[in-house]
């Protein structure tokens, strides 16, 4: 999708498509590693989403192939970005594994890793308003920076959960489990909630 979105602009080579999507800081939102871009290239070319229309050289340096899109890259585009927008994907971040495993571990250590994952946070939400006020200086479109400000407001809701877990833990209001056992812990899943919420409903 990062490829092709790029492509929408202009035919380009795999290296100036690099080259953008680091100064865009695209590599904020998807894995960007040289050598799987050029693999993922060759894969659009192969499906027919993308075509060779140019070769270039400049000196003594490697010849550079370069892409557009074919009308069929543009409609699946379309159609893969609808459908993006419209569903919620099932997605797997880190830090929920990380909470669930967390009463695991010694308390102490746990609030000290929460707290380095807050200094981090803030960290980044500053780099985030360095980029966003770069843009509102260049009187950039909102819609070409949408995806820096979704993702700046989902790290600063999750600086402030977590603040507030740490203020939660540190206060007593959310206890740690020192004295039950995970044969002690109640098993409830979302279905056991359901069939009871349908059971009272009836």
């Amino acid at each position: 999708m990062a490829i092709l979105e790029l492509l929408h602009e202009k035919p380009m080579h795999p290296y100036e498509m690099t080259q953008l999507m680091r100064h865009r800081r695209v590599d904020y939102r998807v894995k960007l590693r040289p050598g799987s871009l050029y693999h993922t290239v060759e894969r659009l070319e192969g499906q027919g989403f993308i075509e060779v229309v140019d070769t270039q050289r400049q000196g003594r340096r490697p010849e550079r192939t370069v892409y557009a899109m074919t009308e069929q890259g543009r409609d699946t585009f379309a159609d893969q970005a609808r459908d993006m927008i419209a569903t919620p994907a099932q997605e797997y971040p880190q830090y929920p594994v990380a909470l669930s495993a967390a009463s695991e571990l010694d308390q102490h250590d746990v609030m000290d890793q929460l707290r380095m994952r807050a200094i981090n946070l803030r960290a980044r939400i500053a780099a985030d308003e360095v980029v966003i006020e770069q843009v509102l200086k260049e009187d950039l479109p909102t819609m070409y920076w949408i995806e820096h400000a979704f993702t700046h407001h989902q790290r600063k809701s999750e600086l402030d959960w977590t603040e507030q877990l740490i203020a939660d833990l540190e206060s007593g209001r959310i206890t740690w489990p020192d004295e039950q056992k995970p044969d002690q812990l109640p098993h409830l899943s979302i279905v056991d909630e359901k069939e009871r919420s349908d059971g009272k409903t009836a």
